[in-house]
């Protein structure tokens, strides 16, 4: 599903934080990204996103490489076939938890009726069924990453992407939502692709790889 061939990304003339990475991710699988602050992970995860541009290489997502240099195709991919999961959760304070979700659906647009049913449809696959009309201030740490996890797999896109998704969460909470993603992950067949610093959230992955030396080598258990 995903297929990332010989990636090289340098600033300000430094040394290289990735050089001539190569990764393959399958469809249903959920692969963890380590490494030491400032080895490349979160410029991995930007350019496999298409937030950032490579200095060489590419990025194939189901065998179509990413069109760096089309700053519109890249925001409507992004749109249609990737979901996102960031530490902070990012929910809009001023929607419902329902509109939240939908809100991937809405950039689609997808009619208002449709959105409500499949952003319940999406809650309720996290736990969060009979949540649609809270706001988000009124719920837990875990319940707002939960939530985020329905927005990011709301489209059904090919590809998940989850930045240190647990890094404002204790260890019951984080637990609960590393659950949540394995199954939401599984359930719509996605890629999932996860960069952390934790131990813990790593190993929930189906495999760990460790980003040194601006390459990937598998972790060991």
């Amino acid at each position: 599903m995903l297929e990332v061939r010989g990636l090289a990304k340098a600033f300000a003339g430094g040394p290289p934080l990735l050089d001539g990475l190569d990764l393959e991710v399958r469809r249903g699988e959920w692969v963890a990204i380590a490494g030491e602050s400032g080895s490349g992970k979160s410029t991995l995860l930007n350019i496999v996103a298409g937030l950032d541009r490579p200095d060489r290489g590419e990025v194939r997502l189901d065998g179509r490489a990413l069109d760096y240099s089309d700053d519109d195709a890249l925001a409507l991919w992004r749109r249609r076939h990737a979901g996102f999961v960031f530490q902070a959760f990012h929910l809009l304070p001023y929607l419902s938890v329902r509109d939240n979700v939908a809100l991937p659906l809405a950039l689609l647009g997808v009619s208002a009726r449709e959105r409500a049913a499949r952003a319940g449809e999406a809650l309720a696959g996290v736990g969060l069924g009979g949540f649609e009309g809270r706001r988000p201030a009124s719920l837990s740490g875990g319940e707002m990453q939960r939530a985020a996890i329905a927005r990011a797999l709301v489209h059904k896109p090919a590809l998940v992407l989850a930045d240190e998704p647990t890094g404002n969460l204790d260890e019951a909470n984080a637990a609960a939502v590393l659950d949540c993603l394995r199954e939401a992950v599984k359930g719509a067949g996605a890629a999932a692709l996860m960069v952390t610093h934790s131990r813990i959230a790593a190993c929930a992955a189906d495999r760990v790889l460790r980003l040194a030396s601006g390459r990937l080598v598998a972790q060991a258990p």
